[in-house]
């Protein structure tokens, strides 16, 4: 899958452990590493369902962006980067035909 990042400073943080690891600790880093990696090599977003953790949608104010575990309290935020952004009859997004996402932050969403 195509991964890109909302801006620059998100992309440095992502890729870079040293700086990831000072913001997120050593696991939460390594977690984020291990998270951008499955999202790299999977052909679709349906695929993520086969890694473990939990990859899954959010509500409210936050439809339509999807959320993966890291390490406690903190959440990998994506949305779909294709366009038009593929949705299912229902409205729903249609994981089978998302390629592309765009990585728009590191955050506790429940915080």
């Amino acid at each position: 899958m195509n991964v890109t990042f909302k801006n620059k400073n998100l992309d440095e943080i992502c890729n870079d452990f040293k700086l990831s690891q000072k913001m997120y600790g050593k696991v939460g880093a390594k977690r984020l590493q291990q998270r951008l990696q499955e999202l790299r090599i999977v052909n679709n977003l349906a695929e993520m369902r086969n890694f473990p953790g939990r990859c899954h949608e959010l509500k409210g104010n936050l439809a339509m962006v999807l959320s993966l575990d890291l390490n406690h309290p903190f959440r990998l935020l994506f949305k779909s980067a294709n366009d038009p952004i593929p949705c299912k009859e229902d409205g729903g997004l249609d994981w089978t035909a998302v390629t592309a996402v765009e990585i728009i932050g590191v955050e506790d969403t429940h915080g």
